[in-house]
């Protein structure tokens, strides 16, 4: 991470995929230069969704593309042509997958991809915390990452995910996450239209009405 930095501005393409990464590289970036402003001159930034895009503006970065299909495949795919040949700075977490640097470099980039930040598994105080909330029955579950899916399956066991989804839907901002909490043996999955807090808040809301008129619909027929 340090050595990238060190050389920022021989980067054509900073690629964000979450709104960690920006917030991991901002916080290193001005740890180690006085004046951050310096070493956004010469690189171009990508977001693979509108909230990451939003947490790079803040950051100081100017967004020159955000991906259509908020996906890191999504991303690759659509700026192909641009980032052939190009040298591509890629920070992202220690449990990224290794779909999105595979592309890039299909596509002829030469990328230089860091862990940025590691995804650590909560201590045994929050599992207690997490375990006393679901007793009083919860009527959804909304998951931000895979990792998160991943954590929270640790905390509970699988037995007990899969006695929730009897009574909870779990809602998944994006094809990533669903696909996680599908390898987990969820099957009642909401997903968001978009990747944002407001698309996955709607998801559940949109869900909960259809559940709502359902239950109505099967009390006046009874």
């Amino acid at each position: 991470m340090d050595a990238a930095l060190a050389r920022m501005d021989s980067f054509d393409w900073i690629i964000f995929t979450s709104a960690n990464a920006v917030q991991a590289v901002e916080r290193r970036r001005r740890e180690h230069s006085g004046d951050p402003s310096t070493i956004l001159n010469h690189t171009r930034a990508a977001a693979v969704g509108p909230a990451t895009a939003e947490e790079a503006e803040h950051a100081g970065f100017s967004v020159d593309y955000v991906a259509t299909n908020h996906s890191g495949a999504g991303l690759a795919e659509e700026l192909r042509a641009e980032l052939a040949g190009r040298s591509i700075f890629l920070p992202r977490s220690d449990r990224a997958n290794a779909d999105l640097p595979t592309a890039l470099r299909r596509s002829g980039a030469v990328v230089t991809e860091v862990v940025a930040y590691r995804t650590l598994p909560p201590n045994a105080d929050d599992r207690e915390k997490v375990i006393d909330s679901l007793k009083g029955g919860v009527d959804g579950i909304l998951f931000f990452s895979p990792s998160a899916v991943h954590n929270f399956l640790e905390l509970v066991g699988r037995e007990r995910l899969e006695a929730l989804q009897g009574r909870a839907v779990m809602v998944a901002i994006g094809p990533a996450t669903a696909r996680a909490l599908s390898a987990a043996g969820v099957q009642r999955i909401a997903r968001a239209a978009d990747t944002t807090t407001e698309a996955v808040v709607e998801a559940l809301e949109g869900h909960l009405a259809r559940t709502k008129k359902r239950s109505t619909e099967g009390v006046k027929q009874g």
